[in-house]
């Protein structure tokens, strides 16, 4: 088990807010003069960072290990990587998503009650952004009725997935309309700092417009059931009312700067590394990319046998049958990916190019699907600070060659350290194609969903039986509404 610690901590200066939510505190030592009341300002940078420390985290227990980016090492049990998933694998994320939603929606209330349209746009995002998530990992999920404890609402209903994705894309429309683009905030926004930045809110609407893209192309299957296509023809088709992000620059990130509380999620680099290493799908599909980050994302493979010399890259093959023996050390993850400077990726503009690739590829919007996806492989290459070598594309690795699958092989890239997205898309398109090295479990299968975890279904069993009823179980294998 990779010893982690994650650094959940509030920012600096937000004691002045109450939590809204019952304390079993003495009370005795309260400052009388705190306001009791949250204030939306003071709310977006704790859950700006926490919520990106979570999902950077998700991406390296869970992403990391269930897409063959890297695995535990040496260890032949029955790990994550070899799809071997408990109760337990989701609890954390689980619980985590649902207290930062609490606070999100304290910051809309605390939005609506001051009038004040940008910070009630915004937590409209960050509600759609978290709930996405949630629902895209385990399919039904308390949503119209969850963080509403203080109403008396103590078990929440399982909101249908159709009816979550319906709500949030309509959300998004209305968020789009709310911002005002002549305004800074009057608080920190550490992800585009529209306090002092001029762009900060033009920026906000770009990413909530190419949220909406990300969750669209997430249905496509269900156009008709949904008004998928339109939707999607209704933001590419107006950019002026519908603005998406341009350029890396845009992009949806946390800069992690290393001073306190702005800390990397994992608070000593050698954790990031002890204990596993790279994949060999990862390692050699940049490899046949000549990919420029190869130094940047991996240590080389040595040698066992003395002098243990450097052979290159070279990763473990993910779900290596059992008894394999190895007569090399593998490839390391850089540590470097786990110390600040570093970015928490939450939307990256090369992610949207690649939706875009993949919808004019398909014939839904206008446009050229080389164009995109070859703005999106340059993009993945840039927002880690490489540069794309030239000729690049003249790699047939890397060329364009008019297949959903070179695209989604690319994108696969493009989302290293993205929360959860890799799996999303592998289980929506089939792409990439993950090799079976042998020792898989689940007859090889790779989960379509995870299992609700401890508490909602021991402190809401009533409406989890419920849940499970409607979805057709609670396993691995049972696949969600935008799925089937």
């Amino acid at each position: 088990m990779k010893k982690l610690l994650l650094n959940i901590v509030l920012i600096a200066g937000i004691s002045m807010i109450s939590v809204s939510c019952d304390r079993n505190l003495d009370e005795v030592n309260v400052d009388e003069s705190r306001i009791n009341e949250p204030v939306a300002s003071k709310l977006l940078v704790p859950i700006q960072y926490n919520m990106a420390a979570v999902n950077y985290m998700r991406a390296n227990d869970f992403t990391f290990d269930i897409m063959q980016v890297s695995l535990d090492f040496p260890n032949e049990g029955n790990t994550l990587s070899r799809y071997n998933i408990t109760e337990n694998t989701g609890a954390g994320f689980w619980n985590n998503s649902y207290k930062w939603l609490k606070q999100i929606k304290d910051m809309r209330d605390a939005a609506e009650r001051d009038n004040d349209p940008n910070y009630r746009a915004i937590s409209m995002v960050l509600n759609a952004w978290v709930y996405s998530n949630l629902t895209d990992t385990y399919g039904d999920v308390p949503f119209s009725e969850a963080s509403n404890l203080d109403e008396g609402v103590t078990q929440p209903k399982f909101d249908k997935q159709k009816d979550i994705y319906v709500k949030l894309l309509d959300e998004l429309k209305a968020a789009n309309s709310l911002f005002v683009t002549t305004k800074t905030l009057t608080g920190s926004d550490i992800f585009y700092k529209a306090e002092s930045d001029v762009n900060g809110i033009i920026n906000w609407k770009k990413f909530c417009n190419s949220l909406s893209l990300r969750l669209l192309t997430r249905i496509l299957k269900k156009n008709g059931e949904v008004n998928v296509n339109e939707r999607i023809l209704e933001i590419v088709n107006d950019p002026t009312k519908y603005p998406v992000f341009q350029s890396n620059a845009e992009t949806a990130k946390v800069i992690v700067t290393g001073v306190a509380p702005i800390l990397p999620p994992i608070a000593r680099p050698q954790d990031f590394t002890t204990g596993r290493v790279a994949s060999e799908f990862f390692v050699e599909t940049l490899k046949a990319n000549n990919d420029p980050r190869m130094a940047l994302f991996f240590g080389q493979a040595k040698n066992i046998a003395p002098p243990q010399a450097n052979i290159g890259y070279k990763g473990a093959p993910t779900g290596y049958a059992y008894g394999t023996t190895f007569n090399y050390q593998p490839s390391n993850m850089n540590q470097n990916l786990a110390k600040a400077p570093l970015n928490i990726l939450i939307f990256p503009y090369a992610e949207l190019q690649f939706i875009l690739s993949e919808l004019s590829f398909k014939g839904i919007i206008p446009g050229n699907a080389q164009t995109f996806y070859e703005n999106g492989v340059k993009a993945t290459i840039e927002q880690w600070g490489a540069t794309v070598p030239a000729n690049y594309f003249a790699n047939s690795n890397v060329a364009y060659n008019n297949s959903l699958e070179r695209i989604m092989l690319q994108k696969y890239v493009a989302l290293f350290f993205v929360d959860q997205q890799q799996w999303f898309e592998k289980r929506r398109t089939g792409f990439p194609v993950l090799p079976n090295n042998g020792g898989l479990l689940n007859n090889g299968v790779l989960p379509s969903r995870l299992m609700y975890p401890p508490n909602p279904r021991v402190l809401n069993s009533t409406n989890y039986q419920a849940a499970v009823q409607q979805m057709g179980g609670d396993n691995i294998n049972v696949k969600m509404w935008w799925n089937q």
